[in-house]
């Protein structure tokens, strides 16, 4: 019988709960947390011949967002070997960077290239189709590079959409599992621990468990937490009752 893995789901303010984290037991902090990027927002654009397109953000966007207060609890949890992961944008890469180059051997980033980002009906400036991911590891960290060919710090998808996209409740900033999969492939091996102190609708969740990882995640709002939940629960009974199909003896004809 395949053992159900490990998972930690908790609702309520990470500033508080990581606390409740033992020392050095992350493998890899995987997180998407506030960008601050509300006050550029100039709402939805309003069409007649379709929805809406959404330029809007959440109101927990608004709240103010210092990596530096995250860092004492980031290095006391993560294990030496561990790697941070956090998307961001250009206006608070300055801040991680001043934050958590001077206390890790490494601090670099990658780059997230959308393939269908948002338009621009005005053509007024650039497509918002990129974002960034910082990284920041010690020596002796986790790390899967075959070739020099999977060493370039670019990930090219789609945007999330389709059946992976939750519509009820919708997350303004849900990430697609397939960027997700490939930063927990370069940076952990199956039975590693992976936490994301701003869990959302749970999408780092579904990916960690899905590759074997064991998780850990916290999330501020209610209707967000339900959703991660019922998501985490509902693809870890996939992959038993998958398992249990493989298993199952093939009967001679």
């Amino acid at each position: 019988m395949t053992e159900t893995p490990y998972f930690d789901l908790q609702q309520g303010d990470s500033r508080e709960l990581i606390k409740s984290i033992p020392d050095a037991s992350i493998d890899m902090i995987l997180t998407d947390p506030p960008y601050n990027l509300g006050k550029y927002s100039t709402g939805n654009i309003k069409m007649d011949w379709r929805k809406d397109f959404n330029n809007d953000l959440a109101e927990w966007d608004q709240l103010d967002f210092d990596p530096a207060f995250w860092l004492p609890e980031f290095q006391r949890i993560l294990k030496p070997t561990g790697n941070i992961f956090a998307f961001t944008s250009y206006n608070l890469l300055g801040k991680w960077h001043e934050a958590f180059d001077p206390v890790f051997d490494t601090f670099q980033f990658m780059v997230w290239h959308k393939t269908n980002p948002a338009p621009k009906l005005r053509k007024a400036g650039f497509l918002n189709s990129c974002e960034l991911i910082v990284c920041c590891w010690n020596k002796g960290h986790t790390w899967n590079f075959g070739k020099q060919s999977e060493m370039h710090n670019f990930i090219e998808t789609p945007i999330c959409m389709g059946r992976e996209r939750l519509k009820d409740p919708m997350h303004p900033t849900q990430k697609p599992l397939k960027v997700l999969r490939r930063l927990l492939e370069l940076a952990t091996v199956p039975g590693q621990r992976v936490f994301d102190p701003f869990m959302g609708v749970g999408s780092t969740g579904v990916a960690a468990l899905g590759m074997g990882r064991e998780f850990v995640g916290i999330e501020l709002e209610q209707n967000y937490f339900e959703a991660a939940k019922k998501r985490i629960e509902t693809s870890i009974t996939q992959q038993e009752l998958f398992a249990a199909e493989e298993r199952e003896p093939i009967e001679a004809e």
